[in-house]
């Protein structure tokens, strides 16, 4: 059920006050959990069984002494879209609308213009809302505000978009473009649909974007206000090859370390093609890091510190060359399932490590939660309010015990190459120890089961044989079901994980 704008409004005429915290939420794109240097802290690495990758990160070190830090938070579909659908909305993606990555060949996979995202609620709330940076949540239209009629760009098939002013969900202040890889030269569409292109690394504009946001100098918001800014970086997601794909100062602290000093991962196959990547990578990580300290410095400067929450995160992570594949999203692997969540709300939440399971469609009623909106909450919304367990006041909430895992394929391609509907291609489930998927061909038949004890084998070498684990193997698929029927997943509805199991016995 989707509730209407109006009786959200309603609702929120009680709840406003002048004691609302700002939000400020940062994902940057395919951020790797490990890929932060405090995780090899003793406070830290007691709570992981991986090392940290050779990362200079010392802002986020130290904005992660002063917040709880997840050390189990995931992407539930681990591609950039499905994620961001669920975070903006709270469900899950055959609800949403968001059920593969977003491009012009599925015009289907695209954010329900009648969904009730997190934006709507905070400005019926009384928040002035921002967005910055990467969207990616809606199938390309011709709708080039410079060129009507046509998409943005020439490219065949089209990636890129532009998001017109009643397809904002609330933001209204807007700086902000589809999906555009290339971190030097980057563009944006204002709130008035001007494009900009500023021709320099993306992570320093759109910082530069997000500090006169705070200052408000030209009237970008109404200061009297709460604000709601979320600032959606594109490294360091690919491409990470040269020079031209990060800044060289950041480059120049990775560009002599060699393959054993960079992949300090046993399971890491640096014979792969991509293997050079990871100085690029890390140099996006570096100056990420950089970026974001300038943004909190920023908002000690305007003594906004103390009144607003900051959160820090991915919409998923990096393989980079673990597993022996290229494909550094979109599995089950730790590396790309598992992503960084840190919170900071001073005088709050108290800094500590915490194993709460906390998945895609979690943040954004927890984000309400924890802005003391949880009465505003849409019926929409199919995650967990999880914000008692960090605030600890006492409040009831459902504490997960696992969390759900997706990976969608394309549906059928008509003779145009159009995608329609989607093939649920695998299912999973992750508990407190163990990590499982399930993969089925196209004829519906078993492709494979994989199952990792992430205690014993942190880094995934050794698939545990489903055939000789019956009872372990018995009780992941207990788990798996009971999510599949929570999210009343296609899985679920039709019977595919229960016809897949009478087919084995």
């Amino acid at each position: 059920m989707i509730l209407p704008l109006s009786g959200i409004a309603a609702v929120a005429c009680s709840q406003a006050d002048d004691s609302m915290p700002n939000i400020i939420y940062v994902f940057p794109d395919q951020f790797r959990i490990s890929s932060l240097a405090y995780w090899d802290e003793p406070e830290y690495s007691q709570h992981v069984g991986w090392k940290a990758d050779p990362v200079h990160t010392p802002n986020l070190d130290r904005f992660a002494d002063e917040s709880v830090v997840l050390s189990d938070a995931v992407s539930t579909c681990p591609l950039s879209s499905p994620h961001r659908g669920m975070f903006l909305t709270g469900m899950y993606p055959e609800r949403n609308g968001v059920v593969l990555n977003c491009m012009a060949l599925r015009p289907e996979s695209t954010l329900n213009p009648e969904a009730v995202c997190i934006s709507d609620v905070l400005k019926s709330a009384g928040y002035e809302c921002g967005y910055i940076g990467k969207l990616h949540a809606e199938t390309p239209m011709k709708n080039d505000p410079a060129n009507p009629g046509h998409y943005v760009s020439d490219r065949d098939p089209e990636w890129d978009a532009y998001t017109p002013a009643e397809r904002r969900h609330g933001f209204d202040w807007w700086y902000s473009y589809g999906t555009f890889d290339v971190h030097k030269d980057p563009h944006y569409w204002d709130t008035d649909g001007v494009r900009h292109d500023p021709e320099e690394y993306s992570v320093k504009h759109e910082t530069d974007k997000a500090i006169e946001f705070l200052r408000n100098r030209n009237g970008e918001r109404d200061a009297s206000k709460p604000f709601f800014l979320v600032l959606a970086y594109n490294p360091p997601h690919s491409p990470y090859e040269c020079l031209d794909d990060c800044m060289e100062e950041d480059y120049a602290l990775y560009e002599n370390m060699g393959y054993d000093e960079l992949y300090v991962r046993p399971n890491a196959d640096t014979t792969l093609s991509k293997a050079p990547s990871a100085r690029y990578y890390f140099a996006n990580v570096t100056g990420v890091d950089r970026e974001f300290g300038r943004l909190l410095a920023e908002v000690k400067k305007l003594g906004l510190d103390k009144n607003t929450i900051v959160v820090f995160t991915s919409d998923h992570g990096e393989t980079m060359c673990s597993q022996g594949t290229l494909d550094p999203k979109n599995s089950i692997y730790s590396e790309s399932y598992s992503v960084p969540f840190m919170i900071r709300y001073p005088g709050k939440i108290r800094h500590r490590v915490d194993n709460t399971m906390l998945s895609s469609t979690d943040i954004m009623p927890t984000l309400l939660g924890l802005a003391g909106l949880e009465d505003m909450i849409p019926e929409s919304v199919e995650g967990h309010d999880l914000s008692p367990v960090f605030l600890e006041n006492g409040r009831e909430c459902h504490v997960p015990t696992s969390t759900l895992y997706i990976r969608n394929l394309d549906g059928e391609k008509d003779k145009d190459g159009i995608v329609h509907g989607f093939f649920p291609v695998a299912r999973g489930v992750q508990t407190d120890r163990y990590a499982m998927e399930i993969a089925i061909r196209r004829d519906g038949s078993l492709d494979r089961i994989m199952i990792f004890d992430n205690r014993e084998d942190p880094y995934q070498m050794h698939n545990i044989s489903w055939k000789d684990n019956p009872d372990l193997f018995a009780s992941l698929c207990d788990a798996l079901q009971d999510k599949l029927e929570e999210a009343d997943d296609i899985w679920y509805r039709e019977g595919i994980l229960t016809g897949l199991l009478a087919s084995m016995k």
